[in-house]
């Protein structure tokens, strides 16, 4: 009887080991299909402006599972960023399992202005964005503003902080007519100046804004490669008007 219930032990523990080691082998087995068949290959990325493809692939594929396509679509489904300047989040989208979609969401950029070397890179409301040695390209220099000193996270400190509305609308008028600026001057009464490579706009108020863009766009194609200014200040909308463009001696 004894050798019998000593026979029957082995045999439960044996059993418990085999199931055991089956439970092993499965897991093992889920962990292989895991990351074979998710391996991503193929990556889209969609959004960046600051950043190169390669460079937002590399904050992405930082990590031992970061090129699985589940893992990633866990982990950077609607990510706040907080530790890369001028992006708010990403978003990675899975097409199939080697192929995944990364959607970038930038900061939003007004401006920027030139403070003690740097590029301070404001939004719509004024707000400092970031400070940084990288100028990015598409985004406007910004002169004629004063103020001493500057905070991340708060408005830039100048007097008027209409200048902040008319710089939006501007910038969005430049945007519905395709127009890429370099450079916006305001001065002390309320009055603007363009700057389109070497060819100088004297724009006056933002009157006629809408008609005042319009003609720019018929008109800068006339100018490329020349230097000079031409002043829209006088401009009253009449279709006969046409600006005096003045070379630069």
């Amino acid at each position: 009887m004894y050798r019998f219930e000593r026979n029957r032990s082995r045999f439960f523990k044996r059993i418990k080991v085999l199931l055991t080691l089956a439970v092993v082998a499965a897991l093992l087995g889920g962990i292989y299909y895991f990351l074979q068949t998710r391996t991503v290959t193929t990556v889209y990325v969609e959004g960046n402006m600051h950043y190169t493809r390669e460079e937002i692939e590399n904050m992405v594929f930082d990590g031992p599972l970061s090129h699985n396509s589940l893992y990633l679509s866990l982990v950077y489904r609607d990510k706040q960023i907080t530790d890369v300047p001028f992006i708010a989040s990403m978003n990675v989208q899975v097409l199939s399992p080697d192929t995944v979609k990364i959607e970038v969401y930038e900061k939003s950029l007004a401006g920027y202005v030139e403070y003690l070397g740097r590029y301070i890179y404001f939004d719509k409301d004024g707000i400092v964005v970031e400070s940084s040695d990288i100028k990015t390209a598409g985004v406007p220099q910004i002169t004629g503003l004063s103020f001493d000193h500057m905070v991340i996270n708060e408005p830039l400190p100048i007097e008027d902080t209409e200048v902040f509305y008319r710089i939006l609308t501007l910038t969005q008028a430049l945007t519905k007519y395709s127009l890429t600026v370099d450079r916006i001057y305001f001065s002390s009464s309320d009055r603007m100046t363009l700057y389109f490579g070497e060819v100088k706009i004297v724009f006056g108020t933002d009157e006629l804004l809408d008609e005042k863009m319009g003609l720019i766009q018929s008109l800068l194609p006339e100018l490329e490669g020349k230097a000079g200014t031409m002043s829209l200040e006088n401009y009253t909308g009449s279709s006969n008007f046409r600006p005096i463009f003045k070379p630069d001696s």
